[in-house]
């Protein structure tokens, strides 16, 4: 039997986690029935990439297809779940395993991050500024495929500033891309999370804006919508799934000095807020 097991990143708010699981549930109709599929998460959600493995098993599986339901490619996908399935390739010689690839850069990224900023109402001209805004992380290779994206969405509307940013651990921070695009003369500014589902930093994010405008009230600020349950991310997962089955995953590796290093010198499992 084959077994389709989902991870997702888990957050410490549970009203995230449960989001990744309902998202999995509106996928379920589009795999093929004779699929055993299940939910696990890297950290905070229960159960775990190691549970969600013995699980798969213990229901009669022997072939798991795991797919990170992962934004970015970065220490989580290229470390923590390898791990997980080399442990779990010794336990259960007897079963065989498929790595996916994390969303990664997906044409139909565009479609919902031009949807959820139509949504929030912003018109898009020339006196309007985008901030794109990533969680950030100690992955290069990661950090630069927001710039990329950035960059490829800046293409689709030519119009507009799009700045890149992130919420910690690397710069530009959000207040930094703020004060730049206030620098280049923008009078609204829309915050386009480049986030799957809500949690500790949606939130954080939600009470950020209201301090902005407080800040700046000759600008008008907005906060559109995170990616949730948007067709596209459908499309998106299931075209990771799919490459899976066809054992055509493709990683974006060739420049990442960060997984050989961190690889050799990678001991502990870090935690932060989601």
């Amino acid at each position: 039997m084959k077994a389709i097991l989902f991870v997702g990143h888990g957050s410490r708010d549970e009203e995230g986690n449960e989001q990744v699981r309902q998202f999995v549930q509106t996928i379920r109709p589009h795999i093929d029935a004779t699929f055993y599929v299940h939910t696990c998460f890297l950290e905070f959600g229960i159960p775990s990439v190691t549970d969600g493995i013995v699980h798969c098993v213990e229901r009669g599986a022997t072939e798991v297809i795991v797919i990170p339901i992962i934004l970015l490619p970065a220490g989580h996908s290229k470390l923590h779940i390898p791990a997980a399935i080399d442990e779990a390739k010794e336990r259960y010689p007897y079963v065989s395993f498929t790595y996916g690839r994390p969303l990664g850069i997906h044409d139909a990224t565009f479609t919902i991050l031009h949807d959820r900023l139509q949504e929030a109402g912003a018109i898009v001209d020339g006196e309007t500024a985008i901030i794109l805004l990533g969680r950030g992380g100690s992955d290069p290779d990661a950090n630069s495929d927001l710039y990329k994206i950035a960059r490829l969405f800046w293409e689709r509307n030519k119009q507009t500033i799009v700045e890149p940013a992130f919420m910690g651990v690397t710069n530009p921070s959000l207040d930094e891309a703020v004060d730049r695009c206030v620098k280049l003369g923008a009078k609204k500014i829309v915050i386009l999370p480049y986030f799957l589902f809500t949690g500790v930093l949606i939130k954080r994010l939600e009470k950020r804006v209201s301090e902005f405008q407080i800040a700046y009230p000759h600008l008008s600020f907005i906060l559109a919508n995170y990616f949730g349950f948007h067709p596209a991310l459908q499309t998106i997962v299931l075209d990771r799934l799919q490459e899976a089955l066809n054992d055509s995953v493709y990683m974006n590796c060739d420049t990442c000095q960060y997984r050989l290093h961190v690889a050799e010198h990678h001991h502990h499992h870090h935690h932060h807020d989601h």
